[in-house]
């Protein structure tokens, strides 16, 4: 190895690869410039651990930062080391895992370090979509590292100790780090849903071993099946009692209830997560409407509507998914969108985003609407116009443009003022509208659902349609790519 001073550096990645699995690369290098005294002082690998190991048998890419060495700041060839490491796990198809404790910028090779930077994020940007990027904090990540990061297909986070900013807590303007620390990993999980995962050190390492052994290692090649013990005809008794809280309904129904959720603290109403169906990955979308805690108590409630950050967070892992060719299982309950000013500022964007990445994506999609699905809302989640192969719906599903009450008062106004009874009257015509208009039947006798499945027959029916799609091919207009 490079030195001892690089200890806490090159523990990480000892407990996040396999057992005697890590080789080094260039351990050797260190700093090229002799501006400031820097010969003067040690710089050992230049204060980043470069090289390539194994999680679960699997290869993977990894660079450690080195807070020991000028603070692990990033310079010339620091940052020359990381790019390499990118364009070997490019060549070679397998993930990248940085781990992060970086002082930022280099100032003693100022242009250099500045340039060296550059050359880190076009490697990242040339990864994107051919390797799964992660990015772990442990320290500071500042600057110019932080929009590295947020380059990376999905970001951990050390809950205490690690600091995530462009700008620093003071440099804000009426801001002050004790008023509201927006370094933190709360702030960068919970309000700018920047951060995936949180948690101990520990909690970290193993959360990515866990993601690296689920997520395919290229664009191309999926080594991400698991042998499944579960039975594929399970039957869940209870499936229809998951319709609010979508996150435990989705652990149902996955091989031996294995969920992932990701950016659970942000946008909680939207679900984005992966489970494994008959040993494969799959990616999951879904309204939630009640959360749960650990001794299954009820801590909180959500209204069925759309959010702009609801649709962002879900658009983007649609479009994860899809660039690994992971398939896109949607659980639908929703009534329209959050009607308030915060929202209204960017949810048309926000809902077009989303639109977009189910129009864009040509993996295999399935849809299950399990509550209500009105409006443009229900179309933006998937649905069988925006190219979902497989639409199922359960037996009270409410399928349609609005609530069936909302669509009789506004339909027989006139009858209404008129009526004797108009409460009797307004039961009458929601009935009849509901039946014709709004009812799950109703949507597949049109053809916008393919079957009505009962919910406990939801695991088996999706399994199966997944295997029907496994050879699935489609392709898209000639295009370099979209703008949305």
């Amino acid at each position: 190895m490079s030195n001892s001073t690089q200890t806490s550096a090159i523990d990480r990645i000892t407990a996040l690869l396999d057992d005697s699995s890590f080789v080094e690369v260039g351990s050797y290098v260190t700093a090229r410039s002799t501006d400031f005294n820097l010969t003067d002082r040690e710089t050992p690998a230049d204060g980043v651990i470069t090289g390539y190991g194994t999680i679960n048998g699997c290869l993977v890419y990894v660079y450690s930062q080195n807070a020991a060495v000028l603070g692990g700041s990033l310079g010339e060839m620091h940052a020359k080391k990381i790019s390499n490491v990118y364009f070997m796990a490019i060549k070679m198809g397998a993930p990248v895992v940085g781990l992060i404790d970086c002082a930022g910028l280099r100032l003693q090779e100022a242009t250099d370090a500045l340039n060296g930077f550059g050359q880190v994020y076009f490697s990242q940007a040339m990864a994107s979509g051919v390797v799964p990027q992660i990015t772990a904090i442990f320290g500071t990540c500042g600057g110019g590292m932080a929009v590295s990061a947020a380059m990376a297909d999905f970001i951990f986070m050390e809950s205490k100790k690690a600091k995530l900013f462009v700008n620093a807590p003071n440099a804000i303007a009426g801001n002050r780090a004790e008023v509201c620390d927006t370094s933190k990993a709360d702030f960068q999980s919970k309000e700018t849903g920047l951060v995936d995962f949180t948690g101990t050190e520990d909690e970290v390492l193993a959360g990515i071993r866990e993601l690296i052994s689920i997520l395919p290692a290229n664009n191309e090649d999926d080594l991400s099946y698991d042998e499944c013990t579960d039975d594929l005809n399970r039957t869940i008794a209870d499936m229809a009692n998951y319709v609010g809280a979508s996150d435990l309904g989705l652990a149902q129904i996955s091989d031996d209830n294995f969920f992932v959720e990701v950016k659970k603290a942000y946008a909680p109403e939207m679900v984005t997560g992966f489970i494994r169906l008959n040993g494969c990955t799959v990616g999951c979308v879904a309204n939630r409407t009640e959360e749960y805690d650990e001794n299954g108590e009820k801590s909180a409630e959500y209204e069925a509507a759309l959010t702009a950050n609801g649709c962002e967070k879900a658009a983007k892992f649609v479009s994860f998914c899809d660039a690994f060719n992971i398939p896109v299982l949607t659980l639908v309950n929703v009534k329209g969108y959050k009607a308030c000013k915060c929202t209204e500022r960017r949810i048309a964007k926000s809902a077009g985003r989303l639109t977009y990445a189910y129009a864009n994506a040509s993996v295999p999609k399935i849809t299950v609407v399990t509550g209500t699905a009105y409006g443009t809302a229900y179309l933006v989640m998937g649905s069988k116009a925006l190219g979902a192969d497989i639409v199922y719906a359960w037996p009270d599903a409410q399928i349609g443009m609005m609530d069936a009450q909302a669509a009789a008062k506004i339909m027989y106004a006139d009858e209404i003022d008129k009526a004797d009874d108009s409460v009797a009257l307004i039961h009458e015509k929601a009935a009849a509208y509901s039946e014709l208009q709004s009812s799950a039947i109703s949507a597949a006798k049109r053809g916008y659902v393919d079957d009505i499945i009962e919910a406990g027959d939801t695991r088996k029916r999706v399994i199966a349609a997944f295997e029907m799609l496994y050879t699935k091919r489609e392709d898209r207009p000639d295009r370099k790519h979209g703008t949305v």
